[in-house]
């Protein structure tokens, strides 16, 4: 069913934008928007991982620099039977997270420091299961392509008071001057609508894998209270200065939108975690076990923990190091 509504949506976003053009320009107008649609996706589809990445300057990490982090990502791939994705870290207090790339073959995941410094191992590994069901779901294209989409129909129409007449001031929109006014202010609304209806639907879906893939819906749900906590006192510089990105993350990154309202890029994060702990009463997940919470990530992650004898979630590292990216 989600992937039945995600389509309808893309759809609805494809016209849109297709319609923006026609209300412009009329059948050329609908050509060319189609036209660029196409041009706008295609290069979405190649580079937009790359983008995103340069944007919070991330910075790529192996098993030498982050040996821990990078083990716990690798052992959650293969429990998700996906390829191993290039993993990323971004210097920013504020926790959170988020997944890239066009498909599962040219993924990649990225997490803040902070999230890395402020939460348990059980809850990291809740969080980049979930990162990994976005790439498993293929999410990563879908958002991609509807804030492509979404950013094109605000540019079009913002165009419109300008396309929309002749040199001698007649206005050659079948719209009229209120009309065209009209579709400057409505159309990027419509669009934000869907993107955010997309974004939450497609949310939903990976909390639900992300807790099969982990065996622990609890962790997640912990994390994703802790990541909200954190996002809401700790500011993103990069996000509020990119908030078309902000649906990627794992959690808002932009403060003070913590509300389920028809506005939000998410889902609220006490009905995520609700259903997460409903999941877990229902479908009898075990617990991991537990990974030393009370140290810092720099030593926890480090520090030599104990397998969960058999929970179905991810067992935790036996080898002891200075800190998750190595120092």
């Amino acid at each position: 069913m989600n992937y039945t509504k995600t389509a309808m949506l893309l759809a609805a976003m494809t016209a849109l934008f297709v319609g923006v053009g026609y209300l412009i320009g009329g059948e050329m107008g609908m050509l060319i928007a189609f036209a660029v649609a196409c041009a706008m996706n295609l290069f979405a589809y190649w580079n937009s991982d790359k983008m995103v990445l340069s944007m919070y300057g991330a910075r790529e990490v192996g098993p030498h620099e982050a040996p821990n982090f990078y083990s716990l990502v690798a052992e959650l791939a293969q429990r998700a039977q996906l390829p191993m994705p290039k993993v990323y870290l971004i210097d920013s207090d504020q926790p959170n997270a988020f997944a890239t790339g066009r498909n599962p073959e040219n993924a990649a995941v990225a997490a803040t420091t902070g999230l890395l410094n402020m939460l348990n191992r059980d809850e990291i590994a809740g969080v980049m299961a979930h990162e990994l069901a976005h790439v498993k779901n293929r999410d990563t294209l879908i958002m991609t392509i509807t804030a492509t989409l979404a950013g094109a129909i605000s540019m079009l129409a913002n165009f419109a008071m300008f396309f929309g007449h002749s040199r001698d001031g007649e206005n050659r929109s079948p719209l009229g001057f209120v009309g065209s006014l009209l579709l400057m202010i409505l159309a990027p609304l419509a669009a934000s609508l869907v993107q955010m209806a997309i974004s939450r639907s497609r949310e939903y879906a990976a909390d639900r894998m992300g807790a099969e893939i982990s065996g622990n819906p609890e962790g997640l749900a912990s994390a994703l209270e802790r990541i909200t906590h954190g996002a809401e006192r700790i500011p993103n510089p990069q996000a509020e200065g990119n908030p078309a990105t902000a649906h990627l993350f794992i959690v808002n990154p932009l403060t003070g939108q913590g509300m389920d309202s028809l506005f939000s890029t998410h889902p609220s994060t006490e009905n995520r975690v609700a259903a997460l702990r409903e999941l877990a009463y229902r479908g009898g997940f075990g617990r991991s076990a537990p990974a030393a919470s009370a140290m810092p990530v720099a030593s926890r992650m480090g520090a030599a923990s104990r397998n969960s004898g058999g929970s179905g979630s991810v067992p935790s590292s036996g080898r002891r190091r200075s800190s998750p990216w190595g120092r």
